[in-house]
């Protein structure tokens, strides 16, 4: 025993064509808010890398308290202009987060994305700069050069080194975030054209 069900077609859906769900466009939107996130970890970890390396500080005794070593990031100047770069990436990235919300609110808008673009380039410089830079000092604290004469200082100042790591690695997430908005934004670009 077998039953058959006729069911007649609509006449509103025609044979061979797919219902789009959704709104058309509501991908650049869903790219813009991710936008916005992202800006948003690249401040933490910009100023986290800022704050951590600027307050790196260590002194060791030595036979007398009037006698002491001490290992401070003012103490390089490379660390010098890390923390100054990183608080620079921090603030474009606090002041960039108003043409974020344009670009959520017009997704199709073309000027607001150029204009981040741009500038986000112009800061992954200056964060993979710094970063590159704060490595190799960090590199030659923990192993030294024996061509150069330089020993390693992390045997004795730790803490320091410990800091100055994370520092270098808070700075190396804050590029990444901004290489992924760069290429987010190209992508976004590239769509206004075609």
């Amino acid at each position: 025993m077998s039953t058959t069900v006729d069911v007649p077609e609509s006449s509103n859906v025609g044979k061979g064509k797919a219902v789009a769900v959704g709104r058309p466009g509501g991908w650049k939107k869903g790219l813009a808010i991710m936008d916005f996130i992202l800006r948003l970890g690249g401040i933490a970890s910009s100023l986290g890398a800022a704050a951590t390396m600027g307050t790196s500080d260590q002194t060791l005794p030595f036979f007398t308290q009037f006698f002491q070593f001490e290992a401070s990031y003012d103490s390089f100047t490379t660390f010098q202009f890390f923390v100054i770069t990183m608080s620079l990436v921090a603030g474009y990235l606090v002041l960039s987060l108003p043409f974020s919300v344009v670009a959520i609110i017009r997704p199709h808008a073309a000027g607001p994305r150029l204009f981040l673009i741009i500038l986000d380039t112009v800061f992954l410089t200056l964060a993979t700069a710094s970063g590159a830079s704060a490595a190799a000092i960090v590199y030659l604290a923990h192993n030294g050069n024996q061509d150069s004469n330089w020993l390693a200082i992390c045997n004795q100042f730790g803490d320091f080194c410990a800091q100055t790591s994370g520092a270098v690695v808070a700075s190396f997430v804050a590029v990444v975030i901004l290489v992924l908005l760069v290429i987010m934004s190209a992508l976004l670009l590239k769509r206004h054209q075609s």
